[in-house]
């Protein structure tokens, strides 16, 4: 799976997704990480991708033809070629999710769209995102760290890039439940000893517990995944 991340600031991404897990999943060829520097792609002498914002108000925003420049570069857009998905950071966007993880990762190649300043040109957003995305209700400096945490969640979908393949469906979030408690040796520590029951060796009834506590957890901390759960139920 290829990602390419549309940027101000490629060696930030870069860096922070060539370690651990991923970097393991780069170096196999699982998945691919490109980082796009947009300035590469201003056509202005002094290397400028903002200006300020017709209208007056703070700051100064990301102009559209660099944006356009360097998607274009990316996604070779041609008849008959199906186009790839295009996914802008932005608080105004759907609430990223595991679910849309699963779905995302479906996918050959994703576009990443990085904003930076205030914003960019509402005119290349309405031309090529397909996908506004956000991580959360808060505004962060850029897109950057978003589009890293999405690109993590969605290649741990990405089949062979984890280790234990059962490890990216049994987790947080699957079926709407929180992941139930885990628990290493020893089996007694600080006087807090290991629930018996993991250490019967009984899958069945491991399996019955767990369910159990993930329910508990859920309702006890998320009572609005707890509800969803119910409701599909």
């Amino acid at each position: 799976m290829q990602f390419h991340i549309l940027t101000l600031f490629p060696e930030m991404v870069e860096n922070g997704l060539q370690t651990s897990i991923l970097g393991r999943a780069i170096q196999k060829g699982l998945i691919g990480i490109h980082a796009v520097n947009i300035r590469d792609y201003t056509q202005d002498k002094h290397n400028k991708v903002d200006d300020y914002p017709y209208g007056g108000g703070a700051g100064m925003l990301m102009q559209a033809q660099p944006v356009y420049d360097a998607w274009k570069a990316v996604a070779k857009p041609a008849e008959g070629k199906k186009p790839v998905r295009v996914l802008f950071m932005s608080p105004q966007g759907k609430t990223f999710s595991q679910e849309m993880a699963r779905e995302l990762a479906q996918e050959k190649e994703l576009i990443f769209l990085c904003g930076h300043y205030e914003g960019i040109d509402e005119r290349v957003i309405e031309e090529i995102v397909t996908d506004p995305v956000s991580i959360g209700d808060y505004v962060l400096t850029g897109g950057e760290l978003p589009a890293m945490v999405m690109i993590d969640a969605i290649s741990r979908m990405v089949p062979g890039v984890l280790k234990n393949e059962d490890s990216g469906v049994t987790e947080s979030f699957q079926e709407n439940l929180l992941e139930y408690p885990q628990y290493t040796r020893p089996a007694v520590w600080h006087d807090r000893e290991v629930p018996p029951v993991l250490l019967t060796g009984h899958h069945k009834n491991i399996a019955e517990w767990r369910q159990a506590q993930s329910l508990e957890e859920t309702k006890a901390k998320r009572p609005d995944l707890y509800a969803s759960y119910l409701d599909k139920k």
